[in-house]
């Protein structure tokens, strides 16, 4: 029979008084409330978010230092132990629930504590303070959001913009790969004039680049931190010398264009930086979906679909039919999208709960804004690798369709006109004849003619067929 431990606790205080901490961890009192206080979702604080904030104090804590508001050997212990948590050091030890206070109060204070207990124990017989020495110049108000923007924008510099960019690369070789292939184009899931693979392949391609410009156009008013305004933006108990530095200090040391906000008023009382942002993220995500779903509907089949083109192969497809293989990453795709735009959604209701100078859902927003950002980096990272670089083509099939489609009738206007050839394109599907033979059996065109208006490689090219 297993023992059961029993759990060991220190008495911590605060301002409100005493408070049981399990004695292993590194966090104190204030971190202990909110975690008795918030045992809402189990989700804890994005990582990313930690590490910027971890960041911001390590940075603050040798500003402060240089502007006389710490003394030097506590502000070195405090950036060596944030440093530490930068690197990916005490992660078990901010245990907070996302669904917390509105401000971020309890992460920030978190990550006070843990810091303040660490370079407590680096040094000899000073008490490092949470408060006093590792939020030194500093409010939640204005560090919280300033490292949700800054978590943000290095997910999207180093994981999502080179994830797209090598997904478009992956079409833009496909694109290259098809130029050739005719195939049917469709409007409204019906026939429609020709065009080429290539060209739809161009068209993904395309959206996904126009993807990266949209995030770097957002990226200029995200990269605006409110750090400076401490409590309502104002900038009370924060030397004016602070925030230039210590962000100056940041944008050199995660290679982002970081500034201070224009006005911190408006980067601590609205969320409207991020709702961009998010609102970005959940276009990409369309342009995803939208790929994701043409390519279902072209590698549809084998027998009874489309069967244009063919995805890799990489698990069985059905748990009772023998031999089905399903088209598994676009779901995923289209599910991840389908997250996307629901975080989207709780971002834009969590920015609008700005009153006065302050927005009270800044946690729900930095939960969601930072989750669409990592899985549109990882989907697009599988799409690109498990299916885009896989994909052929079924050439044989896609020309068939194309020399078959009613719609290749459109080239004949301009040699008999709209009328005549509804008419025969009409007569082609009752009779079951191609095009080519009703127009010649009516006298309307030479062979030559013909041959040359209904040349569907001609027809992906534009202009007029004559």
């Amino acid at each position: 029979m297993s023992e059961i431990k029993t759990q060991e606790f220190r008495i911590e205080h605060d301002s409100m008084g005493e408070v049981r901490v399990p004695l292993d961890a590194t966090w104190q009192a204030q971190t202990q409330r909110a975690v008795e206080n918030f045992p809402i979702s189990g989700q804890r604080v994005a990582p990313s978010l930690i590490v910027a904030l971890a960041a911001i104090k390590s940075e603050a804590a040798r500003v402060n230092a240089e502007l006389n508001v710490l003394p030097g050997d506590i502000a070195n212990a405090l950036s060596v132990a944030a440093d530490r948590v930068v690197a990916g050091e005490y992660a078990d030890q901010f245990p907070v629930d996302v669904f917390q206070t509105g401000s971020g109060t309890s992460t920030n204070m978190n990550v006070n504590e843990v810091l303040a207990s660490l370079a407590t124990s680096s040094l000899d017989s000073q008490v490092v303070s949470p408060n006093d020495h590792a939020n030194a110049s500093q409010s939640s108000n204005d560090v919280f959001p300033s490292a949700i923007r800054v978590a943000a924008a290095r997910e999207i510099s180093v994981a999502l913009v080179p994830s797209l960019q090598g997904l478009a690369l992956a079409l833009e070789n496909k694109m290259t790969e098809f130029a050739d292939v005719v195939k049917a184009g469709r409007t409204h899931l019906m026939d429609a004039t020709p065009v080429t693979l290539g060209q739809e392949f161009s068209g993904y391609a395309a959206a996904v680049r126009y993807g990266i410009e949209r995030l770097h156009a957002a990226m200029s008013r995200l990269c605006e931190l409110p750090l400076g305004g401490t409590a309502v933006g104002t900038g009370i108990n924060a030397p004016r010398e602070f925030a230039p530095k210590v962000i100056a200090r940041l944008a050199s040391r995660f290679s982002l264009p970081l500034i201070e906000a224009r006005n911190h008023f408006e980067a601590q009382g609205t969320c409207d930086a991020l709702s961009e942002m998010s609102a970005v993220t959940r276009t990409v995500a369309l342009s995803l979906y939208k790929i994701a779903n043409d390519l279902r509907w072209m590698s549809s089949g084998p027998r009874c679909g489309l069967g244009e083109i063919h995805l890799p192969d990489l698990q069985p497809g059905s748990s009772i039919m023998p031999g089905k293989v399903n088209p598994v990453v676009p779901e995923a795709v289209c599910q991840v999208v389908a997250q996307v735009i629901g975080n989207d959604a709780a971002v834009a209701f969590g920015a609008s709960a700005g009153n006065f100078e302050l927005n009270v859902m800044l946690p729900v927003v930095a939960r969601n804004l930072l989750e669409s950002i990592g899985l549109l980096g990882a989907v697009s990272d599988l799409l690109t690798k498990k299916c885009i670089v896989g994909i052929t083509a079924n050439v044989e099939k896609c020309e068939k369709y194309a020399l078959s489609s009613p719609s290749i009738g459109t080239a004949l206007n301009p040699y008999i006109g709209y009328e005549a050839a509804a008419r025969v394109i009409k007569k082609s599907l009752e009779q079951e004849k191609d095009l080519r033979t009703v127009v010649l059996e009516e006298g309307l065109l030479t062979p030559e003619q013909v041959d040359k208006a209904l040349n569907v490689q001609d027809m992906t090219k534009g202009g007029f067929l004559r």
